[in-house]
């Protein structure tokens, strides 16, 4: 990525890190709870399906939104990751950050590639 892409404080990235649940939304969707990490200093977030009505296509049309982060709301910008090393790092990053046995089937399910597609980046918009 160039070095003019926009990037998170510290502080953000370390609030991402720290919630679990991420709300998300583009353009006229409603904000919806997502899982979200952060690999190498970059947000990530990962659609467990491709709905047509969904918040991953709603980005892919739109892709400025905003997500709700410590109490207020922040706009963002989604990218699709080109780095399929970034991609499977996120796959371990899922793994080490959602540990309950509730989470496991989803933590499998995001290897797969019919889900590795669905992830973008989120930056500052």
């Amino acid at each position: 990525m160039p070095s003019t892409t926009k990037r998170f404080s510290q502080q953000t990235l370390s609030a991402f890190n720290e919630i679990k649940y991420l709300y998300i939304r583009s353009g006229d969707h409603r904000f919806i709870a997502i899982w979200v990490v952060v690999v190498e200093g970059r947000v990530l977030v990962r659609s467990w399906n491709d709905k047509p009505g969904g918040w991953y296509r709603a980005f892919l049309a739109h892709p400025e939104g905003h997500v709700r982060l410590e109490y207020r709301e922040i706009a963002v910008r989604a990218v699709r990751p080109r780095s399929e090393r970034l991609n499977d790092a996120a796959d371990a990053a899922y793994g080490a950050k959602y540990t309950t046995k509730a989470n496991a089937k989803y933590v499998k399910g995001f290897v797969l590639p019919s889900r590795r597609v669905n992830t973008l980046e989120l930056l500052p918009a």
